[in-house]
């Protein structure tokens, strides 16, 4: 059974078969000479998340093609607002005509967009929207609500007829991507935050040790656990591996976000039982075209582009 939309596109498992949120904050230019070049900027919120490592990789391959030179940089953890100020100021004052980013805290960073935008520097959301949406110039990103709703509608058929005990694994506090996934899986199971069902929720920052620890602590509080939602595939990999440390990776069901072909294969193998597609080498590829773009033409992207999402034959990772 699977869903999918022109925006997301669930990942499950069927017999054998799958059918087709991140460490420094200095910008370091990738590739040769910039001179004349122009210059763009991708702040991702970690280095190490393989979501965002294949985001700078598609930024990268776009830069190359364009002729443009990629400035990088990254907060030092999830959540490192400090981290990707400093990388925000040193891009406007490297020159960049525009900045794509991943905020970690989607409202404590907006004072500084505003500054960048100010100066006519373009700045792009990926993936992550702030808090408001309008204080980029645009977001690129993949319907993080409707990911989160497919995942979620997926579950409650699963469970029809049994009763969950479900333990949610999130992303951190107030982040607009981590919220949107969670509120989205919970509209499509059909239940509000304070339903009986759920019987712990942790946070994880998106981190696979940080998801191990987390299950850990939800199995000692409700050790009848038998669905997890995670806010993404690392996360739920961590989950696995405390779940199959207790012997219960049987009979416990892992649904997740994201779409990584190591999500995708942990799909196969039958580790997460279902994940919702993402396609993070494409928001940070139509980004370095419209950085581009206004560069050359003077042609602001607006508003909200929806990146969509393709299947197995182009998961990422």
């Amino acid at each position: 059974m699977s869903w999918k939309s022109t925006s997301t596109f669930l990942v499950v498992l069927l017999t054998a078969a799958s059918l087709g949120l991140s460490a420094c904050a200095k910008s370091s230019p990738s590739g040769g000479s910039s001179a004349g070049k122009i210059k763009v900027g991708l702040i991702t919120k970690t280095e190490t998340n393989p979501f965002f490592v294949k985001m700078k990789e598609g930024a990268q391959k776009e830069a190359d093609a364009e002729g443009a030179t990629l400035l990088s940089a990254a907060g030092k953890f999830d959540g490192d607002n400090a981290s990707q100020v400093t990388a925000i100021e040193n891009m406007v004052a490297a020159g960049v005509k525009g900045i794509m980013i991943t905020p970690s805290d989607t409202k404590a960073i907006v004072p500084t967009i505003q500054k960048a935008r100010a100066k006519g520097v373009l700045v792009i959301a990926l993936d992550t929207p702030t808090e408001p949406q309008e204080a980029t110039d645009a977001l690129f990103a993949t319907d993080n609500l409707k990911a989160g709703t497919l995942i979620g509608q997926y579950a409650k058929a699963l469970f029809a007829g049994k009763t969950p005990k479900i333990a949610t694994l999130d992303l951190a506090p107030g982040i607009s991507v981590g919220v949107l996934r969670h509120n989205g899986f919970l509209q499509g199971f059909g239940i509000a935050n304070n339903d009986p069902s759920i019987v712990c929720s942790q946070d994880t920052q998106g981190d696979q040790a940080k998801g191990q620890a987390a299950m850990e602590n939800c199995l000692q509080k409700a050790p009848d656990i038998n669905l997890v939602y995670t806010i993404n595939e690392p996360a739920a990999f961590g989950a696995y591996t405390a779940l199959k440390a207790k012997g219960r990776e049987k009979d416990v069901t892992i649904v997740s976000v994201d779409g990584g072909c190591t999500g995708v294969k942990g799909v196969q193998s039958g580790q997460i039982a279902a994940t919702s597609q993402q396609y993070p080498l494409k928001m940070a590829q139509q980004g370095v075209q419209a950085v581009v773009n206004y560069a050359k033409a003077g042609n602001k992207a607006t508003g909200y582009t929806d990146t969509g999402a393709f299947g197995l034959a182009n998961c990422w990772g």
